[in-house]
């Protein structure tokens, strides 16, 4: 059993470790290499998960379950990290592959463990982080998705299957320590996955939302998908400008701020024009359309809305897709109010409504001296660019 060198001399107590396991023969995809060892987008199947825990700074190591006889070539496939142990695994039992993943961690056992699929490199800082949140009150989780297609029995005759209720589990799965390793010590035969070890035990677990991207690799129609999913650009770029007249009020909305002013912005919604704009860079970014396909101005739902709801509504669109947001910067055009004495409440506002630090919004005001709609203080508009990360 190989290793990479490791300096943890014990776990802290809200620490979490990782198995990947990538000992499987990946017959299915065809050819003779493992589906893991493939690349998809420039790197191997497997770094893709490696690196996801990695990037997650309450994962405070990861253990990759290998084939026995490709530790070498796939040291070179990880990341230099002394995080990063490599172990010996079964390319016939994934059981066993966990258990020597298990065995690895038993001498200095984490609070939680993560059990991932190498064949599912998808997997995001944000499916981490609710499987953890999920465990201060579960002893196990893991993200499902519903079913969403109809379901039939093949044989002799066609029989359709009721689909409520049925989810499709995804992996990583998550427990608490002792309650895996209690299962996998007891168990004699081959689960379907980590969940039904703990399941007839009573233990307590709970499903967490999944996502697309963390798709199974099986088939070779399987690489494309995921290189579509998974593989595009790390960094997005998004515009958007977004404009509101005035009409009689006492305050105008920027930000998410009241400003007081002896009019206030005319629109559907709150019309607050701000993070119309952003909403519609974090659309424009993600190729999702704009704030209007999401919000229709016709629906008598968003009659009044606040626009936090539009702005999360197309960050969380984000994150489902494993981007976050890198920063935001955001210029508004107005005469009056002046917004140079709000700047700092709505810079930190926006902030708090993406879940990202101030230092990533940017909010500047500017007039147009005196020209156009602007100038004649019709109105007040608003233009904001993004720039997503995978």
């Amino acid at each position: 059993m190989a290793s990479r060198m490791h300096n943890h001399e014990a776990f802290k107590a809200d620490e979490a470790a990782g198995i990947v396991v990538a000992a499987g023969s990946g017959s299915r995809l065809g050819g003779h290499v493992p589906k893991q060892f493939h690349m998809l987008g420039g790197k191997p199947v497997l770094r893709w998960s490696v690196e996801a825990m990695l990037r997650c700074n309450k994962i405070a190591e990861v253990v990759v379950v290998a084939p026995s006889g490709s530790m070498a070539e796939i040291a070179g496939m990880l990341p230099a990290d002394a995080r990063v142990r490599i172990v010996a695994g079964s390319p016939v039992s994934r059981t066993e592959s966990v258990r020597n993943g298990l065995a690895a961690l038993a001498g200095r056992p984490p609070r939680h463990v993560l059990i991932h699929d190498a064949a599912r490199p998808g997997l995001s800082a944000a499916v981490i982080e609710e499987l953890l949140v999920a465990l201060e009150d579960a002893d196990a989780a893991a993200p499902a998705l519903p079913v969403t297609d109809a379901l039939k029995r093949s044989g002799p005759t066609l029989q359709s299957v009721e689909r409520d209720g049925l989810v499709r589990v995804q992996t990583p799965q998550a427990f608490r320590w002792d309650v895996i390793n209690r299962a996998y010590a007891s168990a004699t035969d081959a689960a379907v996955d980590d969940l039904a070890l703990v399941e007839a035990s009573g233990a307590k677990v709970v499903l967490t939302p999944g996502r697309a991207e963390l798709m199974k690799i099986t088939y070779p129609e399987d690489l494309a998908v995921a290189e579509k999913l998974i593989a595009s650009p790390a960094l997005r770029v998004g515009s958007g400008f977004d404009v509101h007249g005035f009409e009689p009020g006492d305050a105008v909305v920027l930000c998410g701020i009241a400003i007081p002013h002896t009019k206030k912005l005319e629109g559907h919604s709150d019309a607050d024009a701000a993070w119309h704009a952003l909403t519609d860079a974090i659309l424009g970014a993600l190729a999702l359309g704009d704030i209007g396909d999401h919000f229709p101005p016709s629906d008598p739902q968003w009659k009044g809305a606040a626009s936090i709801r539009f702005l999360q509504h197309a960050v969380k669109l984000a994150h489902d897709r494993g981007y976050h947001i890198a920063n935001a910067d955001i210029t508004i055009l107005a005469e009056r109010p002046k917004i140079a004495p709000h700047r700092e409440a709505m810079r930190i506002a926006t902030a708090e409504a993406m879940s990202v630090p101030a230092d990533a919004v940017s909010v500047k005001a500017t007039t147009t001296e005196k020209l156009g709609f602007v100038g004649r203080e019709e109105g007040i508009a608003a233009q904001a660019t993004v720039l997503l990360s995978r």
